[in-house]
């Protein structure tokens, strides 16, 4: 036996996965918003975590689908594209990747106690997670449902502009591996988190207004009008699926307001 194995193996604090998640150090900090990539594991044996690139690939194809569908329809409620339906096809295995990728973050935490897959490992992941997990589970079992049945064959449009909430998930993705490679004093990385913000809040909250103002455009309706000119149901599924939009934006410019503010605090001591 060598003496490096009688020695106690040492639990080391590695740098963590986003650049909002809690799993950079930040309990009040969201993980990921809406259709977004997996958050951990940290950076293992000076390796980059691959996951950043499997949720920024996704990310790039459902912005680049959203961008078709939007532009190939002119009329907001029965102008069709192939790729509002074929599309969900492809987001469904990615949905279930990423809930497995989430838990297995929770399992690679918690190994050193107990290398096995435990029941308490799991509600320990239930627990820790219970607004992704209610929203991954929207998206399968309610927004997929709508997208590809019950909608019949109205509504690409609003379709591809859902599609387009992934926008911000590369510079998200981005952040999480300038952490992991500990560039948090870098300039790269305070622009990274302008472009975060600034995508978060055109793509994930003012995209509402948007679909609102388009199709009262097309109706002839301010944009005040047109709430009260839509199913109740519709506005019922827009509120649900912005609020938790806006709470994470919110933790993002608490988390923006820490990273600017830190260096003048230290200038002005």
């Amino acid at each position: 036996m060598t003496p490096s194995e009688g020695k106690p193996r040492q639990r080391r604090d590695r740098p963590t996965a986003t650049f909002t998640g809690r799993e950079a150090g930040d309990p009040t900090a969201p993980r990921a918003p809406l259709v977004s990539g997996s958050r951990c594991p940290p950076a293992t044996g000076g390796r980059i975590d691959p996951s950043w690139l499997v949720s920024s690939v996704q990310a790039v194809l459902a912005t680049g689908s959203g961008i078709v569908i939007i532009r190939s329809c002119s009329d907001v409620i029965t102008d069709r594209h192939w790729l509002a339906r074929q599309y969900v096809w492809f987001l469904i295995p990615y949905m279930i990747y990423d809930s497995y990728a989430m838990y297995l973050c929770e399992w690679y935490r918690t190994r050193d106690q107990n290398h096995r897959h435990s029941l308490t490992t799991f509600r320990n992941f239930l627990s820790k997670n219970r607004l992704m997990i209610a929203h991954h589970a929207v998206i399968l079992f309610v927004l997929v449902p709508v997208a590809q049945r019950l909608r019949g064959d109205l509504g690409d449009f609003f379709v591809g502009c859902i599609f387009m909430a992934e926008l911000s998930t590369p510079f998200v993705s981005l952040g999480r591996v300038l952490i992991q490679l500990k560039q948090q004093h870098t300039l790269l990385y305070k622009v990274n988190g302008i472009l975060t913000l600034t995508t978060f809040l055109s793509c994930r909250i003012l995209l509402f207004p948007f679909m609102y103002w388009s199709y009262g455009r097309q109706q002839g309706l301010g944009l005040l009008q047109v709430p009260f000119s839509i199913p109740f149901y519709c506005n019922v599924a827009n509120a649900f699926l912005i609020a938790p939009q806006v709470y994470w934006f919110s933790l993002l410019c608490k988390k923006a307001s820490r990273l600017f503010d830190t260096p003048l605090a230290k200038k002005d001591g």
